[in-house]
């Protein structure tokens, strides 16, 4: 399947003014998803009830002033109300954009653990398949439970690592209105944590549950031989 990607201009309203930027994104996404669809703009307007004169006003406007409009035109551009007012929320970090000066920096091994905290959401990676030939990458939410990080899953599941196993994790922080962040890189071995009263002591923690819900008895500590982040920064001037 080949994906097209459509830049819309930002569309003004019949006086000539140029919309409010939250309006202007709204009208963007209108545009993008209209082209996307094959449909014209007087075509959007008949289809939702309305004239292509109060189209344009809606387009020009913040996403309160007519919701019942805006509802129309989300059933007919087939897109969530929220997607279509406010943007996807659900889209992957990174839509904001970099900082105006970025620096890379490296974290020290404490500023690494320091950045995971106690628990989270990660990314557990190794190599499956008969020759080892398929990277895998998996998102689990983890606890850090001294110099290790450890996750709950399903023994037969993607993330039931054998013990003994070489494995990566990493976990990682975007500020998608400064464009900011962080990473934290974990080289080690998969190993299975079988004390009962330690498990039970990491199940009654915050952050234990995991998001995958369903049964999940069998405990994965990574325990890492290296430790490694980076941070981007703004550039400080001297």
């Amino acid at each position: 399947m080949e994906w097209t990607v459509v830049h819309a201009e930002p569309e003004r309203s019949d006086d000539g003014a140029q919309p409010s930027s939250e309006a202007g994104r709204m009208a963007d996404r209108m545009a993008v998803r209209r082209r996307q669809l094959g449909m014209s703009r007087d075509e959007l307007a008949r289809r939702a009830g309305m004239s292509t004169t109060y189209l344009r006003e809606v387009e020009s406007r913040a996403r309160d002033f007519d919701p019942g409009a805006l509802a129309r035109l989300a059933v007919v551009l087939e897109m969530p109300y929220e997607e279509l007012t406010a943007g996807r929320t659900d889209a992957p970090p990174g839509r904001g954009g970099p900082a105006a000066h970025p620096v890379l920096v490296r974290l020290s091994e404490q500023e690494c653990w320091q950045r995971l905290g106690t628990h989270g959401i990660g990314r557990i990676s190794y190599v499956a398949g008969p020759g080892k030939e398929a990277p895998v990458v998996v998102p689990v939410n983890f606890l850090v439970d001294g110099r290790s990080v450890v996750y709950r899953t399903d023994p037969a599941g993607v993330a039931g690592i054998r013990a003994g196993e070489p494995v990566a994790f990493e976990a990682d922080h975007v500020d998608e209105m400064t464009g900011l962040g962080w990473s934290v890189l974990l080289a080690g071995t998969a190993e299975h944590p079988v004390e009962r009263e330690a498990l039970e002591a990491l199940a009654r923690r915050r952050g234990a549950v995991p998001w995958a819900g369903g049964r999940r008895d069998l405990w994965v500590r990574v325990l890492p031989h290296q430790v490694s982040g980076r941070v981007i920064q703004p550039l400080r001037e001297a």
